[in-house]
């Protein structure tokens, strides 16, 4: 087997959860028997999708024995998503404790505070290519974007406002920087926290926030363009139905007027001294 193979991971696992991911594929280095979460072990009735690093403490190789301490990474597809989330994680650390910081030395003692709430992290992950996730805090629940790798944030202007597009609208965020997390871009979800009761109100909030900001079916809530759209459609078609109406109210005046100048025969006989006799249904 090639060193390529194992790059990233030297050495045997010994419980390095954090360094593989779900969809790693591993070995024994004693006999070179594989582990493929894919098919999982019908040996120890572990179910296909299992993950190494969900294997009960007492796996052993099916083959020779081995510890699961002992298994090495024969390849690993999902190691540079692993990566990446890494990165984000990072990121977010950062954020959390900048903004805890702001907390206890400047905000605990604001009386519009919700003190029900604290500082949390919700549902990052990278999204083309950058950090994405909500901010719950006691006096506010932000949409925040971190910059991608190598992205330098560090000039962005505090107060300007960029348009940020997603599946469910667009968005209007703010650029920000802070000490610790640096250039980073918020979308106001929520100004004020006083209206939910405990920190898991406000943390599954989030997550429908992150689970419904990526619905197409949304948009039409979320774009303005559409509304715009929808408004001028309205409006044209009632300005059309007027019309219609005003023509067809002309003719039927139009109708009666020629009517009225059309001399009957009857009239034309007696020189118009005669009186129209009433309709008699036939």
């Amino acid at each position: 087997m090639s060193g390529a193979a194992r790059a990233g991971f030297e050495g045997s696992y010994l419980g390095a959860n954090d360094r593989i991911s779900d969809l790693a594929i591993m070995e024994c280095k004693i006999c070179w028997t594989p582990y493929d979460p894919a098919t999982g072990d019908d040996f120890r009735q572990v179910l296909p999708g299992t993950p190494f690093t969900q294997l009960p403490e007492d796996w052993h190789c099916p083959n020779c024995d081995a510890p699961k301490a002992q298994f090495i990474v024969q390849s690993d597809p999902g190691a540079p998503a692993l990566l990446e989330q890494q990165r984000v994680d990072a990121q977010v650390a950062a954020l959390v404790a900048d903004f805890r910081e702001i907390w206890h030395s400047k905000m605990r003692d604001v009386p519009l505070v919700n003190k029900a709430l604290s500082i949390e992290a919700v549902g990052f992950h990278s999204h083309a290519g950058r950090g994405l996730g909500v901010l719950v805090s006691p006096w506010f629940m932000n949409l925040v974007l971190l910059p991608a790798e190598g992205e330098d944030w560090s000039e962005l202007i505090p107060g300007a406002k960029e348009d940020v597009h997603f599946a469910s609208g667009t968005y209007e965020f703010i650029h920000n920087r802070r000490e610790m997390v640096g250039g980073y871009k918020a979308c106001s979800l929520y100004a004020t926290m006083g209206d939910f009761q405990t920190q898991m109100q406000a943390v599954d909030l989030a997550r429908a926030v992150m689970i419904e900001l990526f619905k197409e079916e949304n948009r039409a809530e979320t774009d303005r363009a559409a509304e715009i759209r929808a408004t001028r459609t309205a409006e044209l078609a009632a300005v059309e139905a007027a019309e219609a109406a005003q023509a067809e109210a002309e003719a039927a005046a139009k109708d009666r007027a020629e009517a009225m100048a059309q001399p009957t025969r009857r009239r034309l006989i007696s020189a118009g001294l005669a009186s129209e006799p009433e309709d008699v249904a036939e």
